[in-house]
């Protein structure tokens, strides 16, 4: 699915408000029930449940809570998720947040929102370093706008700051080879892969030319996930002139399990630091 915010009406659909309402609908069939239970526990139309479940309106914590019970949902993560997702959602909706302040992220507010919201993140990255481990001089060279490179480094926050965001990557040996800026830059940048990579947090593993040809070497992507991995995941990826979404369901499954095989291609994280160390001297 294409990103975008569709209007109807006064109502706006959201990546984030349809990944929540997509969540909740799925929690409402899974027990059998049907909207006009959902509506009853909120003292609320059934087209108010409609209208949640397909992402058009921001939900209160309340009606989540209240739903959840209903679903027999107790687990404090699942829970704890959906109201994150509620809340990041409501915010976006009011363009709230700190990339609000940042206009130059154009439709790439959308994805930081999300990514903002996420508790993990699997990365498979083809032609350049990953955004969330790009040092600065990496992101100047690639873009010499200052508000570009700032929105980049405060994106990175989500590593170091509680609650620290779980990074898997995995990034194909050409893009540690394609020379961003010059020989000084790409060094800085392989020794900052090679020290993020030692964080308990972030795993960082290479996919050399010896692996040979995988699936899943057509196009990169990302997967996010908000509470069990798997349970909430939107997959993301970018293409000539568009970015594309992948709202959960059997294609997310998909993506990781093409994720998964690729990581197990890899080189092991140890392996991979010393071949970026490598990379690094040779430059």
């Amino acid at each position: 699915m294409a990103e975008r915010q569709e209007t109807q009406g006064n109502s706006t659909t959201t990546v984030l408000g349809r990944r929540l309402g997509g969540e909740l609908l799925r929690l409402r069939t899974k027990v059998g029930m049907r909207q006009p239970q959902a509506a009853k526990v909120l003292s609320a139309s059934t087209t108010k449940i409609a209208k949640m479940e397909g992402g058009w309106v921001p939900v209160r914590d309340p009606d989540i809570r209240a739903l959840c019970a209903l679903y027999g949902v107790d687990d404090p993560a699942v829970v704890g998720g959906l109201l994150e997702l509620a809340r990041i959602d409501r915010e976006r909706r009011k363009a709230k947040g700190w990339w609000n302040n940042f206009p130059d992220l154009g439709d790439m507010q959308e994805y930081v929102a999300l990514e903002n919201a996420a508790v993990a993140i699997k990365g498979w990255h083809l032609t350049f370093i990953p955004g969330l481990l790009q040092t600065p001089d990496y992101v100047r060279a690639l873009r010499p706008d200052e508000q570009f490179v700032a929105a980049r480094v405060a994106r990175q926050h989500r590593l170091v700051e509680d609650p620290q965001l779980s990074l898997h990557v995995v990034i194909y040996e050409a893009a540690l080879r394609s020379v961003v800026g010059d020989a000084t830059v790409m060094r800085g940048q392989l020794d900052q892969l090679a020290s993020m990579g030692r964080r308990p947090n972030v795993s960082v593993q290479v996919l050399p030319f010896s692996s040979g040809s995988q699936q899943g070497m057509d196009c990169a992507f990302s997967i996010m996930s908000f509470a069990d991995p798997g349970a909430m995941d939107v997959v993301y990826m970018e293409i000539p002139f568009s970015r594309l979404w992948v709202e959960g369901g059997e294609r997310a499954a998909q993506h990781d399990e093409v994720f998964e095989r690729l990581a197990r291609h890899a080189l092991g994280e140890g392996e991979s630091r010393a071949f970026l160390t490598g990379l690094s001297k040779e430059l």
